[in-house]
Formats: structure tokens, C-alpha cells, sequence
């Protein structure tokens, strides 16, 4: 009988089942130089080897089983980038002498885009040669796939776009005073392609890390670490662990609280992020983020105004003063409590006016009200799955024929959307059960319903 027990195999029925099938990277040559480079440094891992899978891309596995509570990466101080290496760097007498001074992320940015540029003859071009050559961040996004987008991080990523712009323009004297250090025209090292990538790669593969003021830098924030190969760790949103700097042990250390089967993958939990925020900040999106909701914006929040309500601008007045009128949204479990305590405002009738400041605090309204609330939601909630399905069948059509980098774009709007439709069809099912079911010989009034 043939042996079906071997390693394609396996992989074979994982892949049927559904299951990740991974690839290790550990025998690759970028991957060899960068764990021999921090070994240099004072660093290895027999516990954690990179590996490529089907549902994330790039990760760590495990080697060996992880226990519950057991330190799973413990990565040296020396083995951190931070604004302290890059001062200490060739570059750190321009920085030093540089007024204004530059921020913390504008001097981390500057380092990057250097040491990819001298190439192998850099000291961190072990780390360089194994970041991401592009990013799936909206900053990358051309405008016909920003369209894509859902228009609450539609407005943040043209946000994002602005401030990577503004950051560039105002840095370019800087990046003009280091000129010394380049045998060809600065313009040509520092270009706008070459700070986005250098943005996306802090924004996106930073760990928390509080740093001493320094006397060389602006009083911006600076909590910014680059931490190769811990950096390879992806993002589960179920996932617990206690991450920080060891003062003790001068390392950033990662314990998991409920350990990792063997040839898993080890995940880290990045925050309690919903979906927008990770494809804003990291350029992926979880499936199955227990966190995610969809955000009302005020424009289609206002399909629930009555424009004959002689009242209405004195609700959406009380409501902006109370910061009613941003954060709503559909979860897994319906309408959120913002939501439904803005339609209830927005329901009341003018001898109700005295309810205005308890329905903030939970107070109950009437039934009919309460009905009324339920349909705007409704409502609501089917404009928005109506928005859904006409952004995916345009992902569909411009996928066809595409590859590379807008391909992988087009992916994860895609992957975002289909989140998206998941958690409106769980809150148009917790609406449908909330509405009373009207009796045969009835007809159902709530659709008349206006105050």
C-alpha cells in the first residue's frame, strides 16, 4: 500500500481541508545573511524560522513546540533600529546640525532610504535586502482603486496621501544637505517613490518603543524601533502575548500566553484594530477580525433625516456637541449603541423635545420610535450592502487581465469588501430579529413610518 504519510501529502490534504501550507524561506539566501548578520549581533532563534504561507505570505513558524507563557523572541537592543543608531551613523552629523530639527520619523526614513541605496555595502543591508520591495498600503493606491474603498477610509487615505506629500516637500532641504554623502544628485536618491517606501516600511513594521528626548530631534513622539526579523511576526486578531522592552535584559522580548503547536505559524496580536485601520496602517486585512464594523459616514447617515423636521438641525447640532455624529457602525452584532442613540434622537417628535440630553444616557423611547429606529437602520444598512456589492463587482472587472502590484491592491480592497458584506449580512439578520414579525392579516406599517 502506498505511504500516504509524506510531507506533500500532508500538504496536499491541509490544502483541501483548507488549512495554510507553508514554505520555509530559512534556506534562502536573504534569510541566511540576515539570521548570520544578527547573530553577529548578539541574536539567534532555534525556535521561531521564517516561512512562507498560503493565507499571509511571509511569517515565523515554530520549530518546536511553544509552551503557554514561554518567551518566544527575545531580540537585542543592537539588533533595534531606532533615531539612537541612525545618530550614531554616518548620517548623524547632518541630523546633529540640521535646523529646524527633523523628526524622529523623518530621520528614520532618511537612514532607510540611504542604506538602500549603498546597497551591500551598507551595515543593515541584511534587513534592507529582506523588506518588502512595495507595500499594499492605500498610499500605493491609484486613484481608480481608491475609489474601491469604502468612503470613511477612502477620506482617511487621501488624508494619508496629503501627509506623506506634505512630509516629503518639507523635507527635501534636509535631504538636499545630505549631498556629501552621495556621488550622484541627491534628487535622485531621495525621490517621492523612495520616502513612501521608506514611510510604509516604520509605519507598517514599527514596535512600540519610548525613547529619551533627544536634544538632535523635533518634540515629536518618539516610539519607533524597527525590529528585524521580529518583524516577520503577522498579526492574528485571537492571538495573546506580552510584547515590550526589557530594561532588565536589554532585549525586546515577545512571551506568548498560549503558546503554538509546531510547525504553526506564531502570530503576534498588533492591537484590537478593526479592518480599516489595519489595511490604513499595515496594508493587510484580517478574515474572520472579530473587530471589524462598518463606519457610517454623515452622508449616508443623512438618508435618515427628515428635511421637514423644523428640529433636525437643532438634533444633528446637539448630536455633533456630544460627538454623536462619527463612529457609527454595523458590527457582527448589529447596529452599535452609537448608532441606534443617534436615530433615536433623530426620531424624536417636538413634544419629545424634554427626552433630548436621557436618550444620550439610555434612556428608552416609545415603541413606535423604537420601530422607526430599527427601519432608518434598515435602511442604512441595506444602502450599504448595495455600495458593497457594486465596489466588488468593479474589483472583479479590473482584476481581469492585471498581476503584480495593482493585483495584490486589488486583493485586499477586495478582501476588505467581502469582510465588510460578512458583517452587514450578520447585522441585517440581528434588525430583521429585532422588528416584530407582522401577524398574516396586517400589513407591515414600519415602512410608512415618518414623524
Amino acid at each position: 500500500m502506498k505511504n500516504r504519510s509524506g510531507r506533500r501529502a500532508r500538504k496536499k490534504r491541509r490544502k483541501k481541508r483548507g488549512e495554510a501550507v507553508h514554505v520555509t524561506l530559512s534556506r534562502e539566501e536573504s534569510f541566511v545573511d540576515l539570521r548570520r548578520w544578527l547573530k553577529q549581533k548578539g541574536f539567534s532563534s532555534k525556535c521561531l524560522i521564517p516561512a512562507s504561507f498560503t493565507d499571509t505570505g511571509r511569517g515565523l513558524m515554530a520549530a518546536q513546540p511553544i509552551k503557554a507563557n514561554e518567551l518566544v523572541i527575545s531580540l537585542p537592543e543592537r539588533c533595534l533600529l531606532t533615531t539612537s543608531s541612525v545618530l550614531k551613523s554616518y548620517m548623524g552629523e547632518y541630523i546633529k546640525r540640521w535646523k529646524p530639527p527633523v523628526s524622529p520619523l523623518t530621520a528614520l526614513c532618511s537612514f532607510l532610504i540611504s542604506e538602500r541605496y549603498f546597497g551591500d555595502i551598507a551595515e543593515w543591508s541584511p534587513y534592507i535586502k529582506v523588506l518588502p520591495k512595495s507595500y499594499t498600503c492605500p498610499v500605493y493606491f491609484s486613484n481608480d482603486i481608491m475609489d474601491l474603498l469604502p468612503l470613511d477610509v477612502r477620506i482617511k487615505a487621501v488624508s494619508q496621501k496629503e501627509q506623506l506629500e506634505e512630509l516629503y516637500s518639507s523635507s527635501l532641504p534636509f535631504f538636499l544637505s545630505l549631498q556629501p554623502i552621495f556621488t550622484e544628485p541627491v534628487e535622485g536618491v531621495f525621490t517621492q517613490d523612495a520616502v513612501r517606501w521608506a514611510w510604509c516600511s516604520v509605519n507598517t513594521r514599527t514596535v512600540y518603543m519610548e525613547h529619551a528626548q533627544s536634544d538632535f530631534l523635533s518634540r515629536e513622539k518618539n516610539v519607533f524601533a524597527l525590529a528585524p526579523y521580529l518583524d516577520l511576526l503577522n498579526h492574528c486578531p485571537d492571538v495573546q502575548v506580552h510584547a515590550g522592552f526589557s530594561e532588565l535584559s536589554r532585549c525586546y522580548e515577545i512571551r506568548s500566553v498560549h503558546g503554538c503547536k509546531k510547525f504553526q505559524q506564531a502570530f503576534i496580536c498588533y492591537g484590537p484594530h478593526d479592518n480599516q485601520r489595519l489595511l490604513l496602517e499595515y496594508g493587510f486585512v484580517a478574515p474572520g477580525n472579530p473587530h471589524s464594523v462598518v463606519y457610517i459616514d454623515l452622508g449616508t447617515l443623512k438618508l435618515c433625516f427628515n428635511e421637514v423636521d423644523r428640529q433636525l438641525q437643532q438634533k444633528l447640532l446637539f448630536l455633533k456637541d456630544n460627538d454623536f455624529l462619527r463612529n457609527l457602525t454595523f458590527g457582527v452584532d448589529g447596529p452599535s449603541w452609537r448608532l441606534m442613540t443617534a436615530l433615536r434622537l433623530l426620531s424624536l417628535k417636538p413634544e419629545q423635545y424634554s427626552c433630548w440630553k436621557s436618550i444620550l444616557l439610555g434612556a428608552p423611547v416609545s415603541q413606535d420610535r423604537e420601530d422607526w429606529c430599527i427601519h432608518k437602520a434598515q435602511m442604512l444598512c441595506q444602502h450599504l450592502c448595495d455600495d458593497n456589492s457594486n465596489s466588488l463587482l468593479r474589483i472583479a472587472q479590473l482584476k481581469g487581465g492585471v498581476e503584480g502590484a495593482r493585483l495584490e491592491q486589488l486583493c485586499v480592497v477586495e478582501t476588505l469588501r467581502l469582510e465588510e458584506r460578512a458583517v452587514l449580512e450578520r447585522s441585517e439578520q440581528v434588525l430583521r430579529n429585532l422588528l416584530p414579525q407582522p401577524s398574516p392579516w396586517q400589513p407591515n406599517s414600519i415602512e410608512n413610518m415618518e414623524h
